[in-house]
């Protein structure tokens, strides 16, 4: 092998090592934007999913008239002395 030809086949393996660098670089810029956007996705549904669980509770459990507030306030009207029927 002559220089030319070393120097061409040296030249051609650096290439492919930069643009195998690249390609890792570009993986790892890729995934941590996933890993961002999946933990973003969590939390997103994790609120969105905790504040219909609030409005679940407020409208099913603590709406006037509902069954859970009216046991409640008989349990309290009974230990304060009254008939607990009363509403």
């Amino acid at each position: 092998m002559n220089i030319d030809d070393i120097d061409r086949l040296a030249r051609k393996r650096a290439k492919a090592k930069m643009s195998w660098f690249t390609h890792a670089i570009v993986y790892v810029v890729v995934n941590l934007m996933l890993i961002v956007q999946a933990r973003a996705t969590v939390s997103l549904l994790l609120g969105w999913g905790l504040g219909l669980a609030l409005h679940g509770i407020s409208v099913w459990l603590f709406a006037p008239g509902g069954t859970l507030l009216e046991r409640m306030v008989a349990h309290e009207s009974e230990r304060l002395g009254g008939k607990g029927d009363q509403a």
